[in-house]
């Protein structure tokens, strides 16, 4: 029962090429870039991304992306990383663009073995009739496009139907866990780390504070560690401006 490992470095050495990940955080916030930095320097390549965004700059899954590790990626925003559109453009980089909301609810789905579901959002779009380009050709043509998606209607409305997502692998970042997996976020870090976590077959929590079972009121733990593999102690993390704007 005790699944902590002593580094980060050693809880994703079995990470093969091609792997999926699920990852959380949302821009700078909740990113588990300890155990992102210990993957860089581990070396697996042809990976499939599953987060909110894909990074910055220097950070988070950006320093995979910066060093070509990713191959696809599926996300709800990207605005945020020049060298993901430059790739993307180059045809270097698949990319599945899925609605914030959606991309929530297809990891939760996909943790709670439900395969596919209906949504509102999306109808009326490429997102639902396809088209939207997954790769580009490199020289502004559409190399691979999405397809068109099942909808159905339902009581005078019409959804379309997305797939849940499950992943080999997920990373995690939360404020709090013990060593049996279960885990606590503080604030706004929390976003997609729950979904994520329920989503990876093997997922690896970094935790800031390491606890003894039992410290953890059942009623405060938002990822129960059933859904958790591996937990390393990373210490407290530091949160950077991801837009300074100072007045004149």
């Amino acid at each position: 029962m005790d699944k902590v490992i002593p580094t980060a470095s050693l809880a994703v050495a079995d990470i093969p090429d091609g792997a999926s990940l699920a990852v959380g955080g949302f821009g700078l916030v909740g990113v588990p870039e300890v155990l992102i930095n210990a993957l860089l320097a581990q070396g697996a390549t042809d990976l499939e991304t599953v987060s909110n965004n894909c990074g910055t700059a220097g950070f988070g899954l950006g320093v995979l992306l910066a060093e070509h590790r990713i191959r696809r990626t599926i996300g709800s925003y990207v605005g945020e990383n020049k060298e993901f559109a430059r790739q993307y453009l180059a045809g270097e980089l698949e990319v599945e663009l899925t609605p914030q909301g959606t991309l929530a609810e297809r990891l939760r789905a996909g943790g709670a073995g439900i395969p596919a579901f209906f949504t509102p959002a999306g109808v009326g779009t490429q997102v639902a009739e396809g088209g939207l380009p997954l790769r580009y050709d490199g020289e502004g043509g559409i190399a691979l496009a999405s397809p068109p998606k099942e909808t159905r209607e339902f009581d005078g409305v019409t959804y379309v139907m997305e797939r849940g997502i499950v992943t080999d692998y997920a990373l995690v970042h939360a404020w709090k866990g013990d060593r049996h997996g279960n885990l606590v976020y503080r604030r706004s870090a929390r976003n997609f780390n729950p979904p994520a976590a329920a989503a990876g077959r093997i997922t690896i929590a970094q935790v800031e504070h390491l606890v003894e079972p039992g410290e953890i009121d059942p009623d405060e733990v938002h990822t129960p560690g059933i859904h958790v593999q591996r937990v390393v102690h990373v210490g407290k993390v530091e949160v950077g401006i991801e837009k300074r704007t100072v007045r004149a």
